[in-house]
């Protein structure tokens, strides 16, 4: 496996490659025929890079095509357009690429930085118009194998998406020799060769009915809303500004929302004690697409979806680890129908798996409403209050019954969960205590969160101060004050706020001095003669405050994974900060 990275100058390039068979590192610059001779002798190694699928491939395959990189450097990133399509010769070139980069990742600087590693950037512009010194390429070098290096740190932590993968392409070349081409291929490509899609156009993306199964009658509002036809779009131009189409109204005394994506509706700064029950439909939109015949009309076979479905049963029961790549098969089978690149695009489907469930949800609140207090409802569950706050068996036998009886009907099975405890921001921010003990007997948490607040955070994820995070947890789950949680850490990792500005910007500004990174790690700072971090506008020139800064800071760019807090750290910052958050979720 090689894992490597691209530089693109004006008048150099270079390349640092990472074997981790035979623990070498190659580096290359300037020299097309050392470049295709390397090639040539690894053609069939993976690969790895971050965001080598968009960008780095078509770097190596511009230069053993006899293209000027800095021309195909420049087609990607100025004009914004897909590497693939600057020249059909990129395919003499075949590579198994594989990409470490997710579409919602922000950056590989940014994981940099959460992971406390030194996040500084080279002395060398990119912009700079001559060929380089030796000096120059030398710096590029060093912090290209730091870039390559820290590749590989987030592959490793990310090694189950890989395995999940690579699970995929065995799964795609079932009955054929292994294809390791393939792994260049995107997990909803990949579903879709191994369901068999053929890409088809269609026009009757509003087309839609509604299941025979539901029984509503109190709030047929949502169903009249959907059935007019002036609805059946996703967005309008409402006084000049561009909005959702949705329909907003209070069910079961709670505010929903109902549109083309999921229904939301959740009692706003919410905090309760008592007895809950989460009830989730099990692999909602798998089970919609079978139970109903939702699936996309592209697949040339659809028994093969129930297979699938079928087997990675058996696999989960069994401990089998390909259950994960079939759950992968499953659940991104709707997202893709929308997705007019992939071969199961099929928009019509895709509605009507979201209005089925949608409707299907409002169809169990309406049933449980007469027994329960409706707290939360979300794409594929409902959380209720029993109306003591108890556990009374008779009352609970009704709403057993209830979701019973709604089960046999629409052909969809309810999981249940028992909670003691909700702290509720609004439908996206909230943790939900579970009664019993915190933990399971694998040691893995059993309380619900969602939301940039109270979100469990991985080391990938740990750049928005996760100190804050780490003292709403304590405090709404073993009830831990604040400020104890704030006063006794110590590490300056858990105070920092990575911050990495877009496209849209074209600098950080630190008071008066303009930052060469673009990506900064800054705390909150006691000491008033240290200025704020500003972002300016590339097109505007305005300068516009970075989001969630301090007003006075620090910047710490170094490597801080072991760094202890420092004196001037402004703990008080965090406190009133968490406080304030705390206080959204209506506690304070």
């Amino acid at each position: 496996m090689l894992f490597y990275d691209f530089e693109v100058f004006s008048h150099d390039w270079l390349v640092v490659i990472m074997d981790t068979r035979n623990r070498e590192t190659t580096v290359i610059v300037n020299d097309p025929d050392k470049l295709e001779a390397f090639y040539k002798a690894n053609q069939r190694e993976i690969w790895v890079g971050f965001n080598s699928r968009h960008y780095d491939q078509y770097i190596l395959k511009a230069i053993l095509c006899g293209f000027p990189p800095k021309k195909v450097n420049d087609y990607i990133i100025v004009r914004g357009l897909p590497g693939w399509k600057f020249s059909s010769l990129f395919n003499q070139f075949p590579l198994n690429n594989y990409d470490v980069m997710t579409n919602i990742d922000r950056g590989l600087k940014f994981f940099e930085g959460s992971m406390g590693n030194d996040i500084r950037e080279s002395e060398v512009p990119f912009d700079i118009d001559r060929p380089l010194t030796s000096e120059e390429i030398e710096q590029t070098i060093f912090y290209c194998k730091h870039d390559v290096s820290q590749t590989m740190e987030v592959f490793v932590k990310r090694k189950e998406d890989f395995e999940a993968h690579m699970g995929l392409v065995k799964i795609a070349c079932q009955g054929k020799p292994l294809n390791l081409s393939l792994i260049g291929k995107t997990k909803p490509q990949l579903s879709a060769i191994i369901l068999d899609a053929t890409r088809k156009d269609y026009d009757d993306e509003f087309a839609i009915d509604f299941p025979y199964s539901m029984q509503i009658e109190k709030y047929k509002a949502v169903i009249d809303w959907y059935s007019d036809p002036g609805n059946r779009c996703y967005s309008k131009m409402i006084n000049g500004r561009k909005k959702k189409v949705q329909l907003e109204m209070n069910v079961a005394g709670v505010p929903h929302v109902f549109g083309w994506g999921g229904v939301h509706g959740a009692i706003p700064q919410y905090h309760g004690k008592g007895y809950f029950i989460n009830m989730d439909v099990a692999s909602l939109y798998p089970s919609l697409m079978i139970k109903y015949n939702l699936h996309s009309r592209s697949m040339s076979n659809p028994a093969k979806y129930v297979e699938i479905y079928k087997q990675r049963l058996e696999y989960k029961k069994a401990g089998n680890p390909l259950q994960l790549p079939l759950k992968l098969v499953l659940n991104s089978t709707y997202g893709v129908m929308k997705d007019k690149n992939n071969a199961l695009y099929d928009p019509l489907q895709a509605n009507r798996v979201c209005v089925y469930g949608q409707l299907l949800i409002l169809d169990l609140i309406e049933h449980l409403e007469p027994y329960a207090q409706i707290i939360q409802s979300n794409t594929d569950g409902v959380l209720v209050r029993m109306p003591d706050g108890k556990d009374e068996s008779a009352r609970y036998s009704l709403i057993d019954d209830v979701a019973f009886e709604w089960e046999q009907r629409t052909g969809l099975q309810l999981e249940f969960d028992e909670y003691r405890e909700v702290f509720q921001k609004d439908v996206n921010n909230y943790i939900i205590i579970p009664s019993g003990p915190l933990h399971d007997e694998k040691g893995k948490p059993r309380w619900k969160s969602k939301g940039a607040y109270v979100k469990k955070l991985s080391s990938l994820d740990y750049g928005d101060f996760p100190i804050i995070n780490r003292a709403l947890n304590e405090y709404m789950i073993r009830g831990v004050p604040i400020r104890r949680t704030i006063r006794e850490c110590d590490r300056l990792i858990e105070f920092q706020l990575v911050s990495k500005i877009s496209g849209k910007y074209s600098c950080i500004m630190y008071g008066n001095k303009r930052l060469k990174e673009k990506c900064i790690r800054v705390f909150a700072s006691l000491d008033p003669a240290d200025a704020g971090v500003q972002k300016i506008h590339a097109v505007k020139n305005r300068p516009a405050k970075i989001s969630n800064s301090p007003e006075h800071c620090f910047i710490c760019n170094e490597d801080i994974s072991a760094a202890a807090v420092p004196a001037k750290l402004d703990r008080e910052w965090y406190i009133n900060l968490a406080n304030k958050r705390l206080a959204d979720f209506g506690v304070i």
